[in-house]
């Protein structure tokens, strides 16, 4: 089951870089096992190393396909295009769903469709009672067993 651990909610003129080294200085506290983490590319740079020095971690970069820039190709070669063309539309990337998945939790609240709230605390706070009704949710939902059940015509 996955939820929020940490929530920080930064100013808006911090990038995510910076402010990931405010999320991650609080989860050393909270999670003293954990020994891997997954981000985006924009979380390249003086991070990785500060995260490997500080916290003791591995980050692994989830990285987007190169885009094919040129090719050499050799007198007489046949060169196949359709092999070097890059898929169209959607793309999975590991664990890139996971992150995508508990925004779409957390946007299912109403008050949580607009950023209605003056003080960063009071977001995160909503972020916590998010994530504390889909648990919620779940817990209900696999106790109750109903006494009866329709029947399916085949």
């Amino acid at each position: 089951m996955a939820c929020c651990v940490i929530v920080v909610v930064p100013p808006a003129n911090l990038q995510d870089r910076e402010g990931a080294r405010l999320v991650l200085a609080s989860l050393k506290s909270v999670s003293p096992r954990m020994e891997k983490l997954w981000a985006d590319q924009a979380y390249t740079g003086p991070l990785k190393d500060w995260i490997k020095e500080t916290l003791g971690w591995t980050l692994e970069l989830i990285k987007h396909p190169p885009p094919v820039r040129g090719v050499w190709v050799f007198p007489g070669e046949e060169v196949d295009w359709a092999a070097l063309r890059r898929p169209r539309g959607f793309r999975h990337k590991p664990r890139r769903w996971v992150v995508e998945r508990t925004l779409a939790w957390i946007g299912r609240n109403r008050r949580m469709s607009k950023d209605y709230e003056f003080l960063p605390a009071t977001s995160e706070t909503w972020v916590y009672l998010s994530m504390v009704r889909v648990i919620l949710k779940r817990l209900a939902r696999e106790q109750v067993q109903p006494d009866f059940h329709y029947r399916h015509a085949a």
